[in-house]
Order: structure tokens, then C-alpha cells, then sequence
């Protein structure tokens, strides 16, 4: 087999296991990770479930691509976020309602014992709450405008932003996700009345 063969079964296998990922998402949005299964998504992408094990040997194996794969789509180059990004990522979040049903769906299914993605979200979270920190240190330093510090402000940010999510995919007509994230932003950088402490 020459080079160029090889290259393009690797790139015909890379583009089949992307192409799975994308028909899990969109099972796993449909019914959860529990209620999908590697026959309907097989199906989906019209492999039989044989074919599919070849790509991802495991259920369990595939949801962590998928959430990979999740977590590339949110990637900010150099892992540098601001205040601003977030509004953006808010922003891009609401016009993608699938894939945030489906990392909903996970999260929510990932804190019983014994989920294969719970491991994955213990790490992503702390994760999230270290990079969160850093992003409300550079804007305002070891103090926010309350008094509280980056890192005890941290997981406030990440369950508004999760928060928000739920309510939307719940009530989009009654939930604007972008606008309360920036009204959220605002508050942030408030400083109390006298009477607030």
C-alpha cells in the first residue's frame, strides 16, 4: 500500500468517526445517554453496530469523543478568555440549541454514580473554575467590586452560565440567555450600596 493510499483510508476513517460523533450528539440530545443506543446511531449514520465498534469500541468510548469533541467547538486559542468572550460564547450557545441540549442532557445524567462522563465533568469543572478565576483576576484584579475574591466568584460564574442554559432550553421564548448573562456581567461590576454587604 503507497503513502497516499494510506493517507486516504486515515482520512476516510477520520471523517466516518466525525461523522458518528455528529449522529451522537444528535441522538444523545434526542434521548439522553442512557435512552441512546450504538444501534441508533449506527442506524443514523447507516453503519451496522459492527461497523460502528470498529470506530469507537465502547458506548462509553464514544460519549467521551463526543464531549471532546463538544469541548473543541468552545476552544478559545490559548486558552485565554475574557469577560467579553463569555458574552460571545453565550451568544454563539443560543444559536445552537442541540448541542447545548445534548451537553445538558449529560451533565444532568453525569451526577449519578457510576456515569461513565462523571469523571470527565469533575475534571472539566475544576478545570472551568481555575480558568474562570484567571479570567476575573485579569478584569478585576484579587478583588471583585463585592469584596469576593476570583476564586470563591468563580463557581458563581460557571452555574449562572450552566443555569442559564436550563432555563432557556426549558422556556426560550421567556429566557433571553444572552441579555441576563450580560445583565449578570453588570452586576459583577457593580459595587454594593451601603446597605449591602
Amino acid at each position: 500500500m503507497s503513502y497516499g493510499d494510506a493517507m486516504t483510508i486515515r482520512t476516510r476513517s477520520e471523517e466516518r468517526r466525525a461523522e458518528i460523533v455528529r449522529a451522537a450528539l444528535e441522538v444523545i440530545a434526542e434521548r439522553g445517554y442512557r435512552g441512546a443506543s450504538l444501534a441508533a446511531v449506527a442506524e443514523r449514520v447507516g453503519l451496522t453496530q459492527q461497523g460502528l465498534l470498529h470506530h469507537f469500541p465502547t458506548k462509553e468510548a464514544l460519549l467521551v469523543a463526543v464531549l471532546k469533541e463538544r469541548d473543541q467547538w468552545d476552544a478559545v486559542p490559548g486558552s485565554r478568555w475574557r469577560l467579553d468572550l463569555l458574552g460571545s460564547l453565550v451568544e454563539y450557545n443560543a444559536m445552537r440549541p442541540g448541542i447545548v441540549q445534548t451537553f445538558s442532557a449529560l451533565l444532568g445524567e453525569s451526577v449519578t454514580e457510576g456515569h461513565p462522563a462523571r469523571e470527565f465533568f469533575t475534571r472539566r469543572y475544576g478545570s472551568v473554575r481555575a480558568s474562570m478565576a484567571a479570567v476575573l483576576r485579569a478584569e478585576y484584579g484579587e478583588r471583585l467590586p463585592s469584596g469576593l475574591s476570583p476564586e470563591r466568584a468563580a463557581p458563581l460564574l460557571v452555574a449562572v452560565m450552566d443555569g442559564l442554559q436550563y432555563q432557556w432550553l426549558l422556556d426560550p421564548e421567556s429566557v433571553d440567555m444572552p441579555g441576563a448573562f450580560r445583565d449578570f456581567l453588570t452586576l459583577l461590576g457593580e459595587q454594593p450600596g451601603p446597605d449591602e454587604d
